[in-house]
């Protein structure tokens, strides 16, 4: 995208508060306007007073400055606010926006980006766009007013020392475009090393018992340091071109300035001139320098925007994920069947999964065993459409489901997984989450009994209203198991993915959890993917992945019978039981 077209589409934004932008722009214009007033009164007020002492001028020249100064003032204010009212209104529509496109992007986006550099484009990036989009505009718009008003005088006062004084203008824009490129470039830098600092922070409070458990702390130090010394390194880059770039325009036209004011001078002598309009000429061209200065001081706001604004339109115009599909299903009966499925992850091919044919009838709990990396979750993830299939197809209740609509086969999937995702809320708000309705607190509590989740509910201070903290840090584990459980059984879906539900539990913890699952699972088509064979021995059938690929199936009395892969798994397991209990 070019600079211009990116600059074009970020103005976009601005648009829909065109109103308050022209109110700016006028108030800019009109605040700009009374600056030349100033140096062209001081030609007629220093002559009418102290050449030809003209009472007219004496009386009303404090007036007129008087005037100048309050409207330039009322003008000035309104102009700002309204500029900054649209700044605030672009930056908050940016970040619902971005927000909007991250609840919307594939799981597969969130493998390929760290969440730091993400959180830093919602509130580093989308920051420095402000000036770009709106404050550039009307330090533009109300510098060229008066430059072009101050030079105006000028030529009326004296049109070939003006011309003289124009001749700097190619080697200030000359400095100008050099600075700008070097300005783009550290502002990317500057970006991507704000992402990498959030990254840190962010996994550093995340893991904070590991890093203490391990003593990792003087790593995270020095990684943390590397990290904001490169931003510091940036950010000092950025400073010095955009310092140096004041002082050298300042330097050009101070160079012209000495030359015109040294010539006008030479025409005073000769009375050429009078004293007022040598004041006035000299008045305007020092306060041309003022102008000058923001406007060529304008280029770091606007090359650091467009860096942002590069960043940001880059995750906006990721690909969201694919629903397409038309179909609206209602309430499934659940029977799910994978035909001939194959999955990959990357691009060279390599299969997570191969052919899989497995057909689960409605209301049967199908159990999915096998070694770390054997595909079992990938299955798993499949059916809600988090990944989409290489090859094959699945369907639901004969629907392919890339023909149903997210929306549709979604709200037909409930998961219960090892890592419990529970929100800084309330633990009501927590079970209730993501039901588009209000729903009634008896039945949060008939959820909650039904996860057996209420004993330990209502010894809580608030009871359902108690904040579970952070990712839910005030439960103990199977407490928050138990409300993610009240949460499946609130949303009723009919079709149920267990991921590793009670693997981390201590036994008391796990026979709760247990006796939830059991209440969750009837009449359910259930998912169960478990490392502990104990917990699945119930399950209608039991699948076993290798590398991909279903290589038993039956039930546990059916495979150990068999003898093959199953029966190993479980003879290894429970060796290494009985070995741990003796210990």
């Amino acid at each position: 995208m070019t600079t211009t077209q990116l600059y074009l589409r970020l103005m976009g934004y601005v648009r829909p508060y065109w109103r308050a932008f022209a109110v700016s722009i006028l108030g800019m214009v009109v605040a700009a306007a009374t600056e030349p007033l100033l140096p062209a009164l001081l030609k007629p007020f220093l002559d009418g007073t102290f050449v030809h002492k003209d009472d007219m001028v004496m009386r009303w020249a404090p007036v007129l400055i008087l005037v100048i100064f309050f409207v330039r003032g009322v003008a000035g204010f309104f102009g700002s606010y309204a500029i900054h009212w649209v700044g605030n209104k672009l930056v908050m529509d940016l970040r619902a926006e971005m927000f909007g496109k991250l609840l919307a992007l594939p799981t597969r986006f969130y493998d390929d980006h760290a969440t730091g550099s993400l959180i830093s484009k919602l509130t580093y990036d989308v920051t420095q766009v402000t000036g770009a989009a709106t404050s550039v505009v009307t330090i533009t718009v109300r510098d060229s007013i008066i430059i072009v008003g101050l030079l105006g005088w000028l030529f009326y006062l004296d049109w070939k020392l003006t011309l003289l004084s124009l001749l700097v203008a190619p080697v200030v824009a000359w400095v100008i475009s050099t600075i700008n490129r070097r300005l783009r470039s550290s502002s990317r830098d500057s970006q991507r090393a704000m992402g990498s600092i959030t990254q840190v922070i962010e996994e550093s409070v995340t893991a904070h018992k590991v890093v203490k458990l391990f003593g990792g702390q003087r790593y995270e130090s020095e990684r943390f340091a590397e990290e904001i010394n490169g931003v510091r390194r940036h950010m000092m880059r950025q400073a010095a071109a955009a310092l140096a770039n004041v002082p050298i325009v300042q330097m050009v036209a101070a160079i012209a300035l000495a030359v015109i004011i040294y010539l006008a001078t030479m025409q005073a002598k000769s009375d050429a001139n009078t004293v007022g309009g040598f004041l006035s000429f000299v008045a305007a061209m020092l306060m041309l320098t003022a102008p000058l200065k923001r406007i060529t001081s304008v280029s770091e706001f606007t090359q650091r925007g467009l860096a942002a604004a590069e960043s940001i339109f880059e995750l906006l115009d990721s690909p969201s994920e694919v629903d397409d599909g038309k179909t609206h299903i209602g309430r499934a009966t659940g029977h799910l069947a994978f035909e001939h499925l194959d999955f990959s992850y990357h691009a060279d091919g390599r299969l997570a999964l191969h052919d899989i044919d497995l057909d689960i009838p409605a209301g049967q709990s199908v159990a999915l065993v096998g070694a770390s990396g054997s595909g079992k979750s990938t299955l798993a993830n499949l059916v809600p459409r988090f990944y989409t299939p290489t090859g094959g197809r699945i369907t639901l209740d004969g629907y392919d489901i890339h023909d149903l609509s997210l929306a549709s086969l979604r709200s037909n999937i409930a998961l219960v997984s090892q890592e419990v995702v529970l929100f800084n809320d309330t633990v009501a708000a927590n079970i209730g989450y993501g039901q588009m309705r209000e729903v009634p607190e008896d039945e949060i509590v008939a959820a909650a009994t039904a996860a057996h989740a209420m004993e330990f509910i209502r010894e809580m201070p608030q009871g359902l209203e108690t904040l579970v903290g952070e990712k839910g840090v005030r439960l103990s584990g199977g407490q928050r198991q138990r409300i993610a459980i009240a949460r499946a059984i609130l949303k009723n879906a009919p079709i149920l993915i267990l991921d590793e539900a009670t693997s981390a539990l201590d036994s008391e913890s796990e026979r709760h959890v247990q006796a939830a699952l059991e209440t969750l699972m009837q009449g359910r088509t259930t998912l169960v993917i478990a490392h502990r064979l104990s917990t699945i021995e119930k399950a209608d059938r039991i699948v076993v992945l290798q590398k991909g690929r279903i290589v038993e199936s039956g039930t546990h009395a059916e495979l150990l019978a068999k003898g093959g892969a199953y029966a190993q798994l479980h003879r290894i397991q429970f060796a290494s039981t009985a070995m741990l209990e003796d210990a």
